[in-house]
This record gives structure tokens, C-alpha cells and sequence, in this order.
């Protein structure tokens, strides 16, 4: 049993992506269906698709390569709030990831969303992961 599922969808997107893999199974919860809609919005992912196996339900996510060498789109992610230690910003301090390069997904009053979109809409919130 997994405890830390974002922390779990993190490490399988980082070793389907090392390995070229088209898709990945990561398991489906509330919290990686809206980060999967993130990637996906963001242009991190092609497509994300939930399927029911017995008793529990997966999310498989399309991974997105470029070029003739099948460059992954995501270069690296990185996992900052913990269930240990939890990161919390405001509205003021919300993070840049790599200068605007990279996103950092956060979890708000409004729901998940990208810092930028955080920034705009003026909330603040657990700061969950950068991805570039």
C-alpha cells in the first residue's frame, strides 16, 4: 500500500520517461486525476484516461516526446510537500520554477492549478510539486 500517491505518480511518470515508455499506470485518486489534468492543460502529457480493474481504478497517462531522438517533454519533477513536512505559500511568495520555465503545481481553496494561475486569481496554498 502506498501512502504518498502524488509522491508515487511523481516516480513512475520519472521512470516510464527515463525508459521512454508511451503510457504509465499510476493509481487513481481525487488528487492525480486533477494533477493529470494540470499535465495535461500545461502540454506535459498527451492524454490521461481513467479504467476500472476489479476493485480498483488506474489512470493511464499518455507521455508526450519530441524530435527524431523521442526527447521527453518533461525534463524533471520534484516533490516538495511531504505528508512530513507539509509547504504551504501565500499569494505573495508562491514559487517561480525555473524562472517561468517550469510550473509548480499547487493545491488551493479553488482546487489544484498551476502557480501562474495562482498567481492570477491572488490564493495561495500547499505547494505539492515543480515540474520542467
Amino acid at each position: 500500500m502506498v501512502n504518498d500517491t502524488i509522491a508515487d505518480m511523481l516516480t513512475r511518470i520519472r521512470n516510464a520517461n527515463l525508459v521512454h515508455h508511451q503510457i504509465v499506470q499510476v493509481q487513481s485518486t481525487k488528487m492525480t486525476k486533477r494533477i493529470s489534468k494540470v499535465l495535461k492543460e500545461q502540454g506535459f502529457i498527451e492524454n490521461f484516461e481513467e479504467i476500472q480493474k476489479e476493485a480498483k481504478s488506474y489512470l493511464l497517462l499518455s507521455l508526450k516526446y519530441k524530435g527524431k531522438k523521442r526527447q521527453p517533454v518533461i525534463n524533471a519533477l520534484k516533490r516538495i510537500s511531504k505528508p512530513g513536512l507539509r509547504v504551504y505559500s501565500n499569494k505573495k511568495e508562491l514559487p517561480r520554477v525555473l524562472g517561468g520555465l517550469g510550473i509548480a503545481i499547487i493545491s488551493t481553496s479553488s482546487g489544484v492549478m498551476t502557480d501562474e494561475e495562482a498567481r492570477r486569481n491572488g490564493l495561495g496554498g500547499e505547494v505539492l510539486c515543480y515540474i520542467w
